[in-house]
């Protein structure tokens, strides 16, 4: 049974058991597993981006799955309407009145697997909701359920029948990061667990809920209260600042960017067991913050292995205060 962590348990407590029930379905990965926590506490969404059976799915549906509530899983395809993400309103004749059909964006956790399968339209349905918490249909805003966490996985732009995310959508997934392959001995594991009717989403499916709504709304509040010093402050700006004037972009970090890096070295340093953030909070995060909302100058590819290496260069040139 859930409960809520600031009620029944400690702070590290609660996020020890989120770790813990995440790694295990996802082996071999203890830093991508901490970001996607990280994305979690940070009040953000969270892109994983691979090539297919690495874990993308996995990896989502274990991070669902440790929250209690409501949890939607998605497969976006090609002929997927926006209508299909948001809900529509159907003619009750009986009433002779419209009433509204909730669509599956109304969850506490959305799965949107492959979303860069889906058309631009359709994917742009998925901007309000994800900035604002909100969805409107035919002139009606309805709120989202409080906490809301979308957790999309895409392939690679360069395989058949995907289409690159919109930069305002790109821009409001607070993490991306990608899994890679496992190693030797991890694969082994892998193989030795497997069975013959399951793939690596049934060890996903198994887990428990480590935490319920309420109390995953009461880590993010707790991982806002991270205290940052003003040399930090000065520290996150200078890195958005430069990745501006950096000659292999064309569009730096904007102040959404700033706050986005803010906020998940506030949550990272929550893990780690701290009430303040330091510089290393900061530069861990950065590469999974700030890279995917960069463009790399000659061309509209966001390009991420060169957004990368510009925000490499950013952490190596930009002071680190005392």
């Amino acid at each position: 049974m859930s409960q809520s962590p600031l009620a029944a348990a400690d702070v590290r407590e609660t996020l020890a058991a989120l770790h813990d029930a995440v790694a295990s379905a996802l082996q071999g990965k203890p830093r991508v597993v901490r970001l996607a926590l990280t994305a979690l506490l940070g009040r953000g969404h969270l892109l994983v981006e691979d090539v297919p059976g690495v874990g993308k799915t996995t990896l989502a549906s274990a991070l669902a799955r440790v929250v209690g509530g409501k949890f939607t899983r998605l497969q976006f395809t090609a002929d997927l309407m926006p209508s299909d993400l948001t809900g529509v309103s159907i003619f009750d004749s009986d009433a002779r009145e419209f009433t509204f059909r909730s669509g599956p964006i109304f969850t506490n956790v959305l799965l949107a697997d492959e979303i860069n399968r889906a058309m631009p339209k359709t994917q742009s349905a998925m901007l309000e909701a994800m900035s604002e918490q909100r969805v409107t249909v035919d002139g009606v805003t309805r709120r989202l359920p409080e906490p809301y966490f979308v957790v999309a996985t895409q392939n690679p732009l360069d395989q058949h029948g995907t289409f690159p995310l919109p930069e305002s959508q790109l821009d409001r997934f607070l993490l991306r990061l990608s899994i890679g392959y496992p190693g030797a001995d991890d694969e082994r594991r892998i193989l030795a667990a497997h069975r013959w009717s399951d793939g690596l989403l049934s060890e996903a499916v198994s887990i428990e809920a480590a935490v319920d709504p309420e109390g995953l709304v009461a880590l993010q509040e707790r991982a806002e209260r991270v205290r940052a010093t003003d040399p930090l402050l000065g520290y996150v700006v200078a890195i958005a600042d430069a990745t501006r004037q950096h000659p292999d972009v064309a569009i730096g970090a904007s102040p959404r960017g700033s706050l986005a890096l803010m906020r998940a070295a506030k949550a990272w340093a929550l893990i780690d067991g701290r009430d303040f953030v330091v510089p290393d909070d900061v530069k861990t995060v950065a590469p999974s913050v700030l890279a995917h909302r960069l463009v790399a100058a000659g061309g509209d590819d966001p390009g991420r292995e060169t957004t990368l290496d510009v925000i490499r260069d950013v952490l190596a040139a930009v002071p680190v205060p005392r």
